[in-house]
């Protein structure tokens, strides 16, 4: 199985405050490694996930997730957003995004990853980690190992 996260799955500066935009370009990572097969589809499936519930967390956090037969393996990525994307957080937008993807029709995983990912992210020293993070590559490896994947 490959990493759950990698260094090419971590963008330090996600381009837009536009919610759709910044999730199509850490999309655009997921399809680059393989992970997401169908660009439009992991989109549509994303939306239809926000458009029940919306994903965003208090203290600026982001995690829209989905399951959907274009990925090919779990996979967690990460965006840092330095204008704040909206999630539909009560206090704001998010600045530190998790976007999670499922393969269709696969177990559960991926609820474990968001569980583990959920005790992190109440911790101040964690999401200060993310905020102050300068190499994708260190990102990614801090996240594997405190989320356990």
């Amino acid at each position: 199985m490959t990493a759950l996260i990698t260094a090419d799955l971590v963008d330090l500066d996600v381009p837009s405050a536009d919610r759709r935009t910044a999730v199509t370009a850490l999309a655009e990572r997921l399809v680059k490694a393989g992970r997401v097969t169908d660009l439009d589809r992991f989109l549509a499936d994303i939306e239809a996930r926000e458009a029940q519930m919306p994903t965003g967390l208090e203290g600026g956090i982001g995690i829209p997730h989905c399951r959907s037969a274009a990925v090919t393996e779990p996979t967690l990525a990460f965006g840092r957003s330095s204008s704040g994307v909206d999630f539909g957080a009560e206090d704001g937008p998010a600045d530190l995004i998790f976007p999670i993807a499922a393969p269709e029709g696969g177990d559960t995983d991926h609820m474990t990853v968001l569980a583990a990912l959920a005790r992190r992210l109440v911790r101040a020293s964690f999401k200060n980690e993310l905020r102050n993070a300068t190499d994708p590559a260190a990102v990614a490896t801090f996240i594997q190992q405190e989320v356990g994947a």
